[in-house]
């Protein structure tokens, strides 16, 4: 039987824990998307906490595209640096550390007359309502570099592995939405068609980076509004990236535009509310044989002990939960299973960075 505590593996990289912080912008990082002291705590708090594994804010791959201010980055080798130093620090507590991968695109509002925005068509974004440019072959071509390029700068930086966002209606999860791809080529239309440019930064990172270094995916359950993204293009990704040898998956689902069923549900203060994505990851374990990473609305240490005991899941990710309280998993591990104190008002975001109501001062 599967134990929270248990020690595992992930290709090469060594978890001694089955808790997963999941991505989770800050809003702390400088304007060219350096690490700042302040972030760099936040992290540390984390690996002092005991996380097994830390998966980093959303990394821009792409020097024009900046989604979101206070965003990290990865476009180039400035960040080898400053992550050498994160990484060793994390890996110094004994937790490992994955740093996630991402284009937002149009699904964004942080200054979109100021730059070009990619998209796989060039039609309103269903939330934000930001008209991105149709990407041309050589577009895709360059961002699956970009990609690549972002992926083995990690590996230089001491990165365990990297995660490909392609979940909550950024870019690389637009290419798998009927909504948001409307093209007639070889990218539009049928699942295989619209899953083609995920497959190919996968198998782009994967040359760059090796078969002995993790590479995982976030990816949507379903978008959850009419016309958008369904589970059985979830799945036909799922397996067909397992085939390829994809190492992990996290398991998320909804996009902004889905509002109470999007993936940061509030108010979830009772355990019928808790883990709203597990039946959708319990049928991707089951179809992929891939370790599967469950995320939403988690925050009890019995459901969180009922996942891993009833189901195939084989790790559980926090993020609300663990901006209240980085030491939480800690906690637990010492044998007080109180929950965590977060109440999922979803007031963490702020201009001043993302931390939970009850710790600011």
């Amino acid at each position: 039987m599967k134990n929270l505590f248990d020690a595992t593996v992930i290709n090469n990289m060594k978890l001694k824990n089955r808790f997963v912080r999941s991505a989770t912008w800050e809003n702390m990082a400088d304007e060219k998307g350096h690490i700042t002291e302040r972030l760099f705590n936040v992290y540390r708090a984390l690996a002092e906490g005991e996380v097994g594994l830390i998966i980093t804010s959303y990394a821009f791959v792409s020097r024009e595209e900046q989604p979101n201010p206070g965003m990290i980055g990865a476009c180039d080798d400035s960040f080898i640096e400053d992550y050498r130093r994160l990484t060793a620090m994390v890996h110094s507590y004994g937790s490992s550390i994955v740093l996630q991968l991402a284009y937002g695109g149009s699904a964004t509002t942080f200054k979109p007359e100021q730059r070009v925005i990619w998209g796989p068509s060039a039609v309103p974004e269903i939330g934000t309502g930001v008209v991105p440019k149709e990407m041309s072959k050589d577009d895709i071509r360059k961002l699956v570099t970009e990609f690549a390029d972002a992926a083995y700068r990690a590996k230089q930086g001491g990165f365990d592995g990297v995660e490909i966002h392609a979940a909550h209606g950024y870019l690389m999860s637009q290419w798998l939405s009927p909504l948001h791809n409307k093209r007639q080529d070889e990218y539009g239309g049928p699942i295989e068609n619209r899953a083609r440019i995920i497959m190919e930064v996968y198998e782009a990172i994967r040359k760059r980076v090796g078969r002995d270094y993790a590479v995982l995916i976030k990816i949507n359950s379903e978008d959850f509004v009419p016309g958008g993204m369904e589970f059985s293009d979830c799945l036909y990704v799922c397996t067909e990236l397992a085939k390829r040898g994809i190492d992990a998956i996290e398991v998320s689902g909804g996009i902004r535009a889905a509002k109470e069923l999007c993936n940061f549900r509030p108010n979830i203060d009772s355990a019928e509310k808790e883990a709203y994505f597990k039946r959708y990851a319990v049928q991707v374990a089951e179809k992929t044989n891939v370790p599967v990473i469950l995320i939403g609305g988690v925050r009890t240490f019995e459901v969180v002990s009922a996942i891993l005991a009833e189901t195939p899941i084989e790790y559980v990710a926090m993020s609300r939960p663990l901006l209240a309280n980085p030491y939480l998993i800690k906690q637990w591990k010492n044998g007080d299973t109180s929950p965590s104190k977060c109440i999922y008002c979803n007031q963490c975001r702020s201009p001043q960075g993302n931390v939970c109501v009850l710790n600011r001062r």
